[in-house]
């Protein structure tokens, strides 16, 4: 087993530079199969979760070829392969080839998808738009079959703002016959940057960032070149490090409105913010006060940094309400912050965390990948040595996670430790 030791108690100081975003390539890597011919995406974090993707692509007839943080996908044949379960149920934008896929070549079966357990999440809304443009869905022995005589437009109306659903939706949609209007679409970063691949490609897609998106079906796309932009999520969890340490961080390379939810709850909170055309600092010189926080769609307070912002909390002066509204099973980290002498108490989809002095090295296990965050963040802060198992998940959202925090000053280090094999966890991954 790899786990990071963390010797706590450094501040963290620096500039980061933002990677590309691990949801808009993921959610790219479904939709490049609509297109023959070779499509290079640059900017693309290379984690396990990508990594996985690109291996599902080749099941089903692309050529991929990695070289350092540009892929290469060719899919000028793609077929019914065989995929592979396991993939499958490792990430949960697998469900997102579907749609694409059946485009493409009329008909596909994949197995269930799998993700983090951090709520029900699910596909309700998918299996109901993909039905709604002309697609037929089965679910049979724990695998979708999915198969169309033609996609045609429809009128979708989401029940909730899904952003998974809107992109899966979104990329199905383009090479249907008609006009396809998706309403309550959701308005996150990752759907804009994935209409704008989509119209890179030939589609026309209109409404991107707003609650209603417009698709006018296209014959054919064509294979393009993208950049994928940085990632919102990396950006937030380096300012929560260093605001946790006391220190001085500035994220470069993004778009400062992205992360405008984060730098209010940070600014709410006592830390100094400031803002550039690609870039934000956040500094912390006095301890920060408790505040409320709840997770809401875009451009609401990110499900994705309400864990490592509880981490951050539990050092604030008073009382702080961090409410989940988005995954009901998002706690995973609360009892493991607990065990590094946090005071949290959690009921139903909240958790009151009463600020404490100080937190203490501890031994403590990753649920998912937010959560493994949100123990990094706290070893960074706890006196004394912080070991951090299950660091897998942490790899699938965060590349050279321990390096990028090491050229900030702290003291962290990636570890085989075959003593600590034997997970208390039985989560799958995201």
């Amino acid at each position: 087993m790899n786990v990071f030791q963390i010797s706590g108690g450094r501040q963290l100081v620096g500039t980061v530079d933002v990677g590309g975003s691990k949801n808009t390539a993921l959610a790219i890597m479904s939709a490049v199969v609509l297109a023959p011919g070779k499509t290079v995406l640059t900017n693309v974090p290379n984690l396990s979760d990508t990594r996985i993707k690109a291996n599902l692509l080749e099941r089903f007839g692309a050529h991929v070829v990695w070289d350092g943080n540009t892929l290469e996908i060719d899919c000028s044949e793609m077929y019914q392969g065989e995929a592979d379960e396991e993939s499958v149920r490792a990430i949960r934008t697998s469900f997102y080839l579907l749609g694409p896929l059946m485009a493409r070549i009329g008909h596909v079966t994949l197995p269930a998808p799998g993700g983090c357990k951090i709520g029900a999440r699910p596909v309700d809304f998918h299996i109901k738009g993909l039905r709604a443009l002309g697609a037929d869905v089965a679910l049979n022995g724990g695998e979708y079959v999915v198969s169309t005589k033609g996609l045609r437009g429809a009128e979708i109306y989401l029940d909730f703002p899904s952003a998974g659903a809107t992109q899966h939706l979104m990329s199905t949609a383009v090479l249907a016959q008609g006009v396809t209007i998706i309403k309550n679409a959701a308005i996150e970063p990752e759907v804009t940057a994935l209409a704008s691949f989509l119209n890179r490609m030939g589609a026309r897609v209109e409404g991107a960032g707003t609650s209603t998106i417009t698709i006018m079906g296209v014959e054919k796309l064509n294979a393009c070149e993208f950049r994928i932009p940085a990632d919102r999520m990396q950006a937030g969890t380096y300012l929560l490090a260093g605001a946790i340490t006391g220190g001085d961080v500035t994220v470069r390379g993004i778009l400062p409105e992205e992360q405008t939810a984060v730098v209010n709850k940070l600014r709410e909170a006592g830390a100094d913010v400031d803002e550039g055309p690609d870039w934000v600092r956040a500094s912390v010189s006095k301890r920060l006060k408790g505040i409320n926080v709840k997770t809401m769609p875009h451009p609401g307070f990110p499900t994705d940094m309400q864990q490592p912002m509880a981490a951050v909390l539990c050092l604030a002066e008073g009382t702080s309400v961090v409410e989940e509204t988005i995954y009901e099973s998002r706690i995973g980290h609360i009892q493991e912050l607990n065990r590094m002498g946090a005071n949290i108490r959690s009921q139903g989809r909240t958790a009151m965390i009463e600020g404490v002095n100080g937190l203490r090295g501890a031994i403590v296990e990753a649920s998912d990948l937010r959560a493994g965050a949100a123990l990094v963040l706290a070893g960074l802060a706890a006196k004394g040595e912080t070991t951090v198992k299950n660091i897998h998940f942490i790899d699938r959202g965060y590349e050279a996670f321990e390096k990028t925090l090491a050229e900030l000053g702290a003291k962290i280090q990636r570890v085989h430790a075959p003593d600590l094999d034997g997970s208390m966890s039985n989560v799958d991954s995201e």
